[in-house]
């Protein structure tokens, strides 16, 4: 994993298509000074169901994408899933808004700023009443920012390649297989951000998760354990791994099957973090590659698997 007031207008309306011709009915939606998303709804007869897509950690923009980054899998995953009949809203995390008017202050932020974007969304289409149900899906960082936006009485919530545990664990365990030789080191200085709100006793090789502008955050990030808060919920549940996501393994996944049993648990072959469709014998080059090709769409069966949970 990457160590990455209500609605004001309607900015765009337009019919769009996606990649394979399909005319998309788009608009492009501020639902606050922070969030702002696009919203894909099938003409259909009557009210459908809205997913909420909540994205991973780091600067990432609606379609999934980042600076130098661009593999579209939220975009695609919101287009396929409208093939299905299925509305989405999918947005900008707010430091890309941030970004843009250049009023980012790295310090300042929190992962509880996420949460309340999520929950705030949450809250704007549930008084709209303009869908069936509401489900929730984070992916990565999102699925447990996710998580806890879906505790205000939502109809589902899926989690895509999300963590089991609390940020620091999943980190040290990354550590240990990837640089075993900072993980003691980085428990330490978790520990010791934990304790006294910021830490120096890291190596440079973890400078890049415990510079002192990010230690708030972090700090705030660590304070949620995925496992207790997706025991929490009492509404259906889809959790969701890839047997070649190199970033969250499928282990995590079994986490959060552990702590909710009667969630519905899927491994989906060949996905990759970005959702993307690998052959079985590709290597890890050719994992990270996918991270970058635009115009790969996401594998097929995770928009059925979500398509079939939405639908029940």
């Amino acid at each position: 994993m990457k160590i990455k007031l209500l609605l004001v207008c309607i900015t765009l309306s337009t019919s769009l298509f996606a990649q394979d011709g399909i005319k998309l009915n788009q608009k492009d939606i501020s639902v606050s000074a922070f969030i702002d998303g696009t919203i894909l709804t099938p003409e259909t007869s009557g009210k459908s169901p809205l997913v909420i897509l909540i994205a991973d950690s780091g600067p990432t923009d609606r379609n999934g994408n980042q600076q130098m980054m661009t593999n579209n899998h939220l975009k695609f995953l919101a287009e396929g899933l409208y093939t299905k009949g299925i509305a989405t809203f999918r947005y900008d995390k707010r430091i890309i808004k941030q970004m843009k008017d250049r009023t980012i202050n790295e310090q300042s932020i929190r992962f509880d700023d996420f949460i309340k974007d999520a929950q705030d969304i949450v809250a704007y289409f549930k008084r709209s009443d303009a869908f069936s149900k509401i489900i929730v899906l984070g992916h990565g960082q999102g699925s447990t920012v996710g998580m806890v936006a879906a505790q205000n009485g939502v109809d589902g919530y899926i989690s895509i390649a999300g963590p089991g545990r609390s940020i620091d664990n999943v980190i040290v365990e990354q550590l240990s297989q990837q640089a075993p030789g900072l993980k003691d080191n980085a428990r330490t200085a978790f520990d010791e951000l934990a304790a006294n709100g910021s830490t120096q006793n890291y190596s440079e090789g973890l400078a890049s998760i415990f510079r002192p502008s990010i230690q708030p955050f972090i700090r705030s990030w660590m304070r949620y354990d995925p496992a207790l808060e997706i025991a929490k919920l009492d509404i259906p549940v889809l959790i969701i791994a890839g047997d070649k996501d190199i970033q969250v393994l499928p282990s995590e996944g079994e986490v959060l099957r552990m702590a909710k049993p009667d969630a519905t648990y899927t491994i989906i072959r060949n996905m990759n973090h970005p959702l993307k469709e690998l052959k079985a014998d590709d290597d890890d080059l050719v994992n990270q590659k996918s991270y970058n090709e635009p115009r790969r769409p996401v594998i097929p069966q995770l928009i059925e698997a979500v398509a079939t949970f939405v639908k029940k």
